[in-house]
């Protein structure tokens, strides 16, 4: 079976690592290829010619780098379907949210080709007489991505075409999960002719993750994944002098006022809530009804939420697809079983029993659990499924403090019809995302993607200017050139 290989230097290069691991379809439960495990020489190869190549790419004008920028959002465009295929059949998403992706990703594609323009540094003439000062950007060397499975297209967009068009060569690390769509983003852009080692690819599980982090090379390292990896990620790879940027979990709580509009509130938090199956990090988690809001809203939400097929992603009247893997959808399961435990009452139960009925996939149908108690672990642990948690509060301010009460601070929704509430909400929420009739709050490519407390560990986050400036480094100058001028004053 076949055994996917690395890019480096311009090259497809078979691991040094003989071990592998299978990569399998959650919809069919199929083995489709195998990716190697990794290993520090993988990485350290890589980091070799990144740096070679950064010695002489940092010195191309930025005009000139964001070409090749063009070529990937043009190679992205054309080749949309293909890509789009291969991403839902190694993660499991639907065909039109592997599209919806794609889209994002080229959207950072556009917004780092303005990198000349957010490049620019201040300029001040005369500080003293014949003495000027400016501040100047500079890339930083080597950067990398360690990448999760839920988003095997955008998220690594969030950050590389930033880094190359600062200056900075790049390496990306795909989840082992999904493999094989970054693989054939990396064969298309074999057009681009860039020059060798600018962009490489290196596949691998937890020890090529350490060998990123320990290679002196690597100067910047952006990853996206679970709270405890993020923390982990942060720690290791500031110890050793890097840049860290590192997107964790999240519990996303969404607050239904008594005045929302319930039709289009249900909507959109069960598109929130269920897309892609639960696994992103700005799904609807928990929804906090306030006062009167409750007798509708729940009602309603159930039945949308029945009304979601289940399904290959493949197939296109599939509203929702299955979720990673076997172990994740064990983990799932085991949460639910914990919130009836913990006396959450289920008003619809999503999980499948029968192996005949899911086909081998990994699937669980939306599920939603009412009566969530405060301090509860189903009230305060990501379950990165599609498991919508129901609580109530009396009034605003309380639900305030049930948002603001657990450990993340990814996002935080408000449906409501009142400006002075939506205000409040956007003023005392504890959380970088927030939305205000919107289930989720994902900033356009031009904004920042923020995230508070164990939501993220870092000072700069992807996307837009953040992500020029974690990519690049200042200096300062101050300079004279006029003194016998200077002389006569």
């Amino acid at each position: 079976m076949e055994v996917i290989r690395n890019y480096i230097n311009d090259k497809w290069v078979e691991s040094k690592c003989s071990t592998v691991m299978p990569v399998i379809n959650p919809a069919t439960g199929l083995m489709m290829y195998h990716v190697p495990a990794g290993c520090e020489e993988d990485i350290n190869e890589a980091a070799l010619h990144a740096q070679h190549a950064f010695s002489l790419w940092k010195n191309v004008p930025a005009t000139q780098r964001i070409q090749y920028l063009f070529g990937m959002k043009s190679i992205l465009e054309k080749h949309a379907g293909e890509i789009a295929e291969i991403c839902t059949k190694e993660c499991g998403k639907t065909l039109v949210e592997s599209q919806a992706e794609i889209i994002r990703a080229i959207e950072n594609i556009e917004v780092a080709c303005g990198a000349p323009k957010l490049m620019q540094g201040d300029f001040s003439e005369d500080i003293a007489r014949g003495i000027d000062e400016y501040v100047i950007r500079q890339p930083l060397g080597v950067g990398a991505c360690i990448a999760p499975f839920n988003f095997p297209v955008m998220i690594p967009f969030w950050f590389m075409p930033y880094a190359i068009a600062c200056g900075n060569t790049y390496i990306i690390k795909p989840s082992e999960k999904v493999p094989m769509t970054m693989t054939r983003i990396f064969e298309l852009f074999s057009q681009l002719n860039i020059p060798a080692g600018v962009l490489n690819m290196v596949h691998g599980g937890k020890e090529t993750a350490d060998a990123i982090l320990e290679n002196n090379y690597v100067k910047a390292i952006s990853f996206v994944g679970s709270t405890d990896v993020a923390k982990y990620v942060y720690r290791h790879g500031t110890a050793n002098g890097k840049r860290v940027q590192a997107q964790g979990g999240a519990k996303n709580s969404v607050v239904v006022m008594p005045d929302a509009n319930m039709e289009t509130a249900v909507k959109i938090i069960t598109d929130s809530a269920f897309g892609c199956a639960g696994q992103r990090c700005l799904a609807a988690s928990l929804v906090i009804t306030v006062g009167k809001a409750r007798e509708t809203f729940n009602t309603k939400l159930i039945e949308a939420a029945k009304n979601k097929k289940t399904g290959n992603g493949l197939d296109p009247n599939t509203d929702m697809g299955p979720v990673i893997s076997h172990q994740s959808k064990l983990r799932i399961e085991n949460l639910i079983q914990k919130g009836t435990e913990e006396g959450g009452k289920v008003l619809l139960d999503g999980r499948i029993t029968d192996t005949k009925e899911s086909g081998g996939g990994f699937f669980i149908r939306p599920t939603i659990l009412d009566n969530i108690k405060e301090g509860s672990e189903i009230q305060r642990t990501e379950i990165f499924g599609p498991v919508l948690g129901l609580m109530h509060a009396e009034n605003l301010d309380v639900a305030i403090k049930l948002v603001n009460s657990g450990k993340y601070g990814n996002a935080a929704c408000i449906f409501t019809q009142n400006g002075s509430a939506a205000r409040k909400f956007r003023n005392e929420a504890i959380a970088g995302n927030v939305g205000v009739n919107i289930g989720i709050a994902a900033p356009m490519a031009f904004f920042p993607f923020s995230g508070w407390k164990d939501s993220f560990f870092g000072d700069l986050h992807g996307q837009s200017k953040h992500a020029i400036e974690f990519y690049t480094q200042i200096k300062v100058v101050i300079e004279r050139w006029h003194d016998e001028w200077a002389r006569k004053f």
